[in-house]
Order: C-alpha cells, then structure tokens, then sequence
C-alpha cells in the first residue's frame, strides 16, 4: 500500500507544548492556533490552543519554517544555522478559493479519500498551475488504489515544477509500490539530488526498497548479496533520521534502522540507537517496547 506523507508508516506521540523558555537548543514557534508546522517540508506536528509549538530537536543547518492554518495564507520563513529560541510567524486570511479547496482537501484526506480527491480536483480547476495539488492527489489516488491516476497527477506536478523534489520522491514510491525497483530507484536518486541531499521521504523510501530485497535475497540463500543490500538499506535509513530530527516519522525509522542493526549482529549500535530514541521520543506509545529491546540486546552481548 502507498503511504501518504513525508513518510511512511506514522506511530503515535505526545508532544506536550509546555509554556516554560526555550532551551538554547529549541524552537517555540508562535502563530495561529491548530496550524500545522513544517521544517523543511518535513510535517512536525500543529500548534496548540494557544498557537505555539515547541521543537525540541531542531535540524542542523538553514532551515525553512512553513506554517499553514485554516482560512489562512501559507507563510514562509527561513532560518540561519544557529537560529533557535522563540519564532512568531503571522498569518494573513485568505479568500483564494484554491488555497481553501487545497485545505479541505488536506483536511479531508485522512477521512475520506473520495472527497479528497475532488477538492484536490477543484483547486486545480481553479488554479491550473498548482503543483502542490496534483502532489496532494497523486498520494490520495495511490491510497485509493487508483495507481494510473496517480501516475497522472505526479506527472502533471512535474510537469508543472521539473525540479520539485517531492514530486519526484512521490513518483519513485508509485513506482517501487508497482514493483519498478530501478525505476524507482532513480526517482529516489533524483529526488535526494533535486533536493541538494535534503530528502527524507526519498532516503525512507530507498531504505525499504534495499531492504525487501534483502530478505528476498536471504530467503534465496544469496547472503552476500543480501548483506550488502542491507547496509543500503541502513545508509539510507541513518540519512532519513538525521534529516527528519525529531519529526514524529522518524520515530518509526528507528525501529527500522534497528531491526536491521540486530540483524547484522551490531548489537551496541542497535542499543545506543534505541536510546537516542526514547530521548528523543519519551512521551512515545513505542517507548515501552523499545526499553524492552534495549534489556534483551544487552542480555545477549552479556552472553557473549
């Protein structure tokens, strides 16, 4: 099955927006109240009641902050390497009536996927050139199961925006859920190019398609080639955490990353990996479990 978003599978978190200062390593970003927060186009959660919302690991590098509630304008700002501590970003309402189509559409996307695709439909009725649509009804098509029309609207966004990153990202997924690995390979590839190495959902994506292929491989005896597939597969799973920092979606990259080090008998490595993520995600469903990987990994190396 396609899986919507910047990535993946999606666990569950809590991410408390408590109302004490920001640590010299945070960001409280301010604006409008339930308006759904970005960090290089990577989804990080919503603002409370009160409009704020607290990142705790904030990626290394410029970053770009992206915003958009509700009625409102999308407000864009980009910050310095070592830009940290409290961010207001303000809203403007709108009446574009693609950008309020786009919204219902986003909105509606995780209830019903039918209506979803025909207010994707009706912003680009509305506004031709709008490359984020055909990308919002590219993934809800694929997740109908609708993948001819999927390929259509991704072909459409690129089209539109040649160089679009995400786009591409996309496209390599419907290809690598249609069992085009290479061609999905190279969609991934020129994603993670298009986006000057910055592309998670690519690298997530690469990730997987490495690693189906080496428990095919292993289940056909070739553990060599298996082997090697596997440390791809790790690679790019290690570049997808560091490029999501504490986005919920790596949370469920960890545990992939893990079962992977476990498997190649790294077993220190899968441990400090493990902790990295209940210190990033504490307040995490999977916490629980993963205290209880770290116990067994290291009652294994005390066997050893």
């Amino acid at each position: 099955m396609f899986v919507i978003a910047s990535v993946l599978l999606l666990a569950t978190f809590s991410f408390p927006q408590a109302k004490s200062p920001p640590t010299p390593n945070e960001l409280v970003i301010s604006s409008e109240p339930n308006s759904t927060v970005w960090i290089n186009d990577v989804r990080y959660g919503t603002t409370d009641e009160s409009g704020t919302f607290r990142v705790r690991r904030v990626p290394s590098g410029r970053k770009t902050i992206r915003v958009r509630a509700d009625g409102y304008k999308e407000a864009t700002v980009p910050l310095t390497p070592t830009r940290t501590g409290a961010i207001k970003i303000t809203l403007t309402k709108t009446e574009d009536q693609a950008e309020l189509a786009y919204q219902d559409a986003q909105r509606s996307s995780a209830i019903d996927r039918g209506k979803a695709a025909e207010l994707y439909r009706r912003a680009i009725s509305l506004r031709p050139a709008f490359p984020e649509a055909y990308v919002g009804l590219a993934r809800t098509e694929a997740e109908r199961g609708n993948i001819e029309a999927a390929f259509a609207a991704i072909n459409s966004a690129l089209k539109l925006r040649p160089a679009y990153a995400e786009a591409s990202a996309v496209k390599g997924r419907l290809h690598k859920d249609t069992s085009e690995e290479e061609r999905a390979i190279i969609e991934f590839k020129r994603a993670i190019t298009l986006g000057r190495g910055f592309q998670p959902e690519a690298h997530t994506g690469l990730g997987m398609l490495y690693q189906e292929r080496a428990e095919m491989k292993l289940g056909d005896g070739e553990v060599v080639a298996a082997e090697r597939d596997y440390e791809e597969a790790a690679k790019n799973f290690t570049a997808a955490i560091k490029q999501l920092g504490g986005s919920p979606d790596a949370g469920v990259i960890f545990q992939m990353l893990g079962r992977i080090l476990e498997h190649q008998q790294k077993l220190k490595e899968a441990i400090a990996l493990y902790e990295e993520f209940l210190t990033d995600f504490p307040d995490s469903v999977d916490a629980p479990a993963v205290r209880s990987f770290i116990v067994q990994l290291q009652k294994q190396i005390d066997e050893q």
